[in-house]
């Protein structure tokens, strides 16, 4: 094959399963209504099953209702024909992957649900099949032609299931009124649970390891102070203890650049006054945007009372894997 001819296999491909797609369009209807409904009223969990590349496709769902507060399962149709059938629970709903509606295993299956009286939901890709008559509701994800050119393997049919899946998964999102703060509580690892969750009073610099100076400090003692605590910056408080500025080693490269007397220098003479800072109690991402917004590296943490209380630095939260959206 030329270039050419592999480019145009290519976008054939897209072409056929981005058609396969848009078909999904008319078959959200009154059916994926009950479904999604079937599913809400559900007290157990949504129990997913099917063969092969359907069964792929059913663990992927599996996983994304998992991850968006819907409790879902995969069992393989043929161990729960010999055992597994014990996952099943009377309050649990079921549903049946599977593009021609007639799997065997399914097929044998389904009788066996049916006497255990729990809701079968089928996702089909033939609504007049064996399964199609068994089940309470089908959701038709039916394609007109697969992407393999021998019309064999499993591809826009898996693509339309899944897609499917998705959008039963969000629908159910909306209808339980899933928040990111729940999003949060099931994703704490990686940088999506902690952009959700990570509060700057967990990642902070504290107590004695926050630079603090007076503005009357010398300019010296007040590197020194930057010096020793390693962190590139200080914060300047007033005489009531409060937060009035805050000096970093810019400010300082600033000031030499200068060239001017620095022996009397204190650190209000160099400080930035009125500086950002933030509350413990925020995000971490917010502290990260507010950085790469006014493009600094360091911000001062303050308490109800404007009071220095610790120190934020963006390369920790770069660590933590945290990035801007």
């Amino acid at each position: 094959m030329t270039n050419e001819e592999i480019i145009a296999s290519g976008k054939e491909v897209v072409k056929i399963e981005s058609q396969a797609v848009a078909n999904l369009w008319y078959n959200i209807n009154e059916d994926f209504a009950r479904a999604v409904k079937v599913i809400y009223d559900c007290t157990g969990r949504v129990v997913l099953t099917g063969l092969g590349k359907s069964g792929l496709i059913a663990r992927k769902i599996v996983a994304t209702m998992n991850s968006t507060g819907t409790a879902a399962i995969y069992l393989h149709p043929t161990d729960a024909l010999h055992g597994d059938l014990g996952m099943v629970r009377r309050e649990d709903v079921v549903i049946l992957l599977s593009k021609s509606g007639a799997t065997e295993e399914l097929v044998n299956l389904v009788h066996m649900l049916k006497r255990m009286n729990v809701p079968l939901i089928g996702m089909l890709g033939n609504a007049k099949s064996k399964l199609g008559e068994a089940v309470d509701v089908v959701l038709d994800v039916t394609v007109g032609e697969e992407a393999c050119p021998h019309d064999l393997a499993p591809t826009a049919s898996t693509t339309a299931s899944l897609v499917m899946g998705d959008a039963l998964s969000v629908a159910l999102l909306k209808l339980r009124g899933f928040s990111e703060a729940d999003f949060a509580m099931l994703h704490p690892g990686g940088s999506l649970g902690k952009r959700l969750s990570l509060k700057i009073s967990e990642i902070m610099y504290k107590g004695d390891y926050v630079p603090v100076v007076t503005e009357n400090t010398s300019l010296k003692e007040s590197i020194l102070e930057i010096t020793s605590k390693r962190l590139g910056s200080t914060c300047v408080v007033n005489d009531s203890g409060r937060l009035s500025g805050f000096i970093t080693d810019g400010d300082l490269r600033r000031l030499l650049e200068k060239n001017l007397p620095i022996n009397n220098l204190t650190a209000k003479d160099v400080m930035t006054a009125n500086p950002k800072r933030i509350s413990q109690d925020v995000l971490a991402s917010f502290a990260l945007q507010t950085m790469e917004s006014f493009k600094i590296t360091s911000l001062p943490v303050v308490d109800d009372d404007d009071k220095p209380i610790g120190i934020v630095h963006l390369h920790d939260l770069v660590n933590l894997g945290l990035r801007i959206r």
